[in-house]
């Protein structure tokens, strides 16, 4: 990695150079297969250092820069391996960072993540643990380290919140030595590691959020069954300024893997409210204010038409509220502060191809701000831009391979579905493409709760590159349109979503895009999962399948979670009936007429492993064209240049194959 940032013309460049994965079989699969260069950046609370999260040789390494004198890029921290990294860092002091790393390994058995926080100093020197150590006294070994939900505690620099799972200890028989158990929050000095527990351990605690100012205000209970099994509801309490006892707030329920209540997400300190999100009479999504002054006076702050308000936009280190966001064809946010949204659309105008504009970071005082410029033909460029010099200064570019590569447009569209109901859905051409008569693809999104907006996608954008046009339906099931839309979600309602994503490829071809022998889908996760289950409904609609991490068998999905605390959520989702066998394309390889590629990481969590070898050994049973690829030591997102590169390069070469084009 070349370790040159420099500053020229008042203006902060750099140039991270990463090394070439193995030669590709095209260049578009090594260019786009390319990892991001950053995963994360924060600034520090003078503005004077940036630190990011950078891929290093299939590791997360922290990485740090002084934004006024430029020079190399120091390697601060780095996880030990791949199975291993390093998720967030933050800067507590001008010198000192935090910083979270999550890890999967195998323990009794399963494959189990754990996370840890951790505390290092910019230069490298001082790391330490955050998080007290598991003895051979404690009675479970903790998976979770906590959650950090204050960088700013009035009066004592240094100090942050955290929270932590308190884990029981015991001597000799049934003795117990310390008997506090489960989440509570503690004031860490991230320098000298004193810590005090502010907010004792409660057993079925599952959050607090505090306030930016050092103060707790509220606190989720989840209920549970009495074998500790998750029952998916949910107890909201809050304090008021001058008192702390606890009040009830809200309940919410998760019901096929929707929430129906008032969630609280965030406290505004000046304003004494809380703000979070409820569903309305029509099942759709808004953002709404309670007042914590002991009236609970509640307000509509952000609603949408037709659509769900589902993002809460915090900025600087107080985590102060600034908007909230909702997308329609493309995201919008509503901002609260005019400053922000003014600075907002004036970059917008000025820097090329009227990106959209995400504010990362700040400084204490928020005079220095790094922001993200980005559109769905742009990868996106960070900048740092200082409000009293009104400089803008280029940091780096998100995929610095793709700088020079013309990307192609996302159009927003709708087609009929086969019974009338508009689906929206993007589509993306070729460059330079008539839009005619072209091998095409169908990507569903995965989730299923969740849903594609416009913006860059390196897996769409790689396929157009390729001369594919790619088309990506929000079919039912997708979250943001709604509980009617989302319906009993996309295993549950596997039929309405399966055959909007079969009408997407149908409108394809009756609109001239595709040519009806070189129409394939391709999908991740439950993505991969409607691919397939695409073959058992219409088996001669789509010529090839790309699967990549699918789920497989809907039995399968559930028994993967039999050991863990969700058991009950999941099995909630997927329900009981005849739609479980139905909806199982493994159970269907017969019916299947195109041939298959598939995909998985070995170290998959959401989706295991043993599905893909599931489907795998029903398609051959079955006498069917399959392919299996399978990547040691990886999970869900293949998060690996050299592993990504080979996935697009071989489904490249077999949807060429398959479906004959030169």
């Amino acid at each position: 990695m070349g370790k040159t940032i420099l500053l020229c013309s008042a203006t902060l460049v750099s140039a991270l150079i990463f090394s070439s994965p193995a030669l590709a079989e095209n260049k578009e699969a090594e260019l786009f297969g390319q990892l991001p260069q950053v995963e994360q950046m924060s600034l520090s609370p003078d503005g004077k250092k940036i630190g990011m999260i950078t891929p290093q040789d299939g590791r997360s390494v922290l990485v740090v820069v002084d934004t006024e004198t430029g020079g190399d890029l120091k390697n601060i921290l780095a996880s030990p391996s791949r199975s291993e990294r390093l998720t967030s860092c933050g800067w507590a002091t001008n010198t000192r960072l935090v910083c979270d790393m999550s890890i999967v390994t195998v323990a009794m058995g399963m494959r189990l993540g754990f996370s840890r926080p951790l505390a290092v100093n910019f230069d490298g020197t001082k790391f330490a643990q955050l998080m007290p150590a598991t003895t051979t006294s404690s009675l479970y070994l903790a998976q979770f380290g906590g959650r950090l939900i204050d960088w700013n505690v009035p009066g004592k620099p240094g100090h942050i919140l955290m929270t932590r799972n308190f884990v029981p200890e015991t001597t000799t028989g049934t003795l117990v030595k310390r008997s506090g158990e489960g989440l509570g929050v503690e004031d860490i000095d991230v320098t000298s590691g004193s810590r005090r527990t502010i907010e004792p351990p409660r057993k079925t605690a599952s959050s607090y959020i505090s306030d930016g100012q050092g103060n707790v205000r509220i606190m989720g209970l989840d209920k549970a069954s009495d074998t500790g099994m998750l029952a998916g509801r949910s107890h909201y309490f809050y304090r008021t300024s001058n008192n702390r006892d606890w009040q009830p707030l809200s309940e919410a329920q998760e019901v096929d893997n929707k929430t129906v209540g008032f969630v609280p997400e965030a406290v505004d300190a000046a304003k004494n409210v809380v703000y979070g999100f409820d569903t309305d009479k029509d099942g759709l999504a808004k953002l709404y204010s309670v007042s914590l002054d002991g009236s609970q006076k509640r307000d509509v702050v952000v609603s949408r038409s037709g659509v769900d308000v589902d993002e809460l936009i915090r900025f600087g280190r107080t985590g102060r509220v600034i908007g909230a966001s909702y997308a329609t064809d493309r995201r919008t946010v509503q901002y609260f502060d005019e400053n922000l949204e003014e600075l907002g659309a004036a970059l917008s105008k000025v820097l090329p191809g009227n990106p959209s504009i995400s504010f990362i970071d700040a400084s204490a005082d928020e005079n220095a701000i790094i922001l993200l410029a980005s559109s769905d033909t742009s990868p996106g460029t960070f900048y740092l831009y200082d409000k009293t010099t009104h400089k803008l200064g280029e940091i780096l570019r998100y995929r610095p391979s793709l700088f020079n590569v013309k990307l192609s447009e996302m159009k927003p569209v709708t087609f009929a579905a086969a019974d009338g109901t508009m689906i929206p859905a993007y589509l993306t051409l070729p460059p330079g493409s008539s839009g005619k008569g072209l091998p095409a693809i169908v990507m569903p999104h995965g989730g299923p709760s969740s849903r594609d907006e416009w913006g860059f996608d390196w897996l769409v954008q790689f396929f157009a590159a390729r001369g594919y046009a790619v088309l990506q339906p929000n079919y039912r099931g997708s979250s943001g349109y709604g509980a009617g839309w989302y319906q009993h979600n996309g295993f549950k309602s596997w039929k309405s979503a399966i055959g909007d994503v079969d009408d997407a490829g149908r409108w394809l071809v009756k609109q001239g895009i595709a040519s009806p022998d070189k129409l394939a889908i391709v999908g991740w996760s439950y993505g991969g999962y409607a691919a397939l289950q695409s073959q058992v409904i219409d088996p001669d609609l789509f010529k090839a399948v790309v699967a990549i991490a699918p789920v497989t068998d809907l039995d399968a999905l559930r028994e993967e979670s039999r050991a863990f605390t969700n058991f009950n959520l999941v099995d909630q989702i997927i329900g009981q009936g005849t739609h479980v066998e139905s909806g199982s394309p493994a159970r269907h390889a017969a019916n299947f007429h195109s041939p298959v590629l598939l995909f998985h990481g070995d170290q998959d969590q959401n989706v295991s492993v043993s599905e893909s070898r599931l489907m795998k050994r029903r398609l051959e049973s079955a006498g069917k064209s399959v392919q299996y690829v399978e990547f040691a030591g990886l999970a869900h997102q293949l998060y690996d240049t050299t592993a990504r590169v080979r996935m697009l390069s071989m489904s490249d070469a077999f949807l060429r194959s398959t479906l004959g084009i030169k």
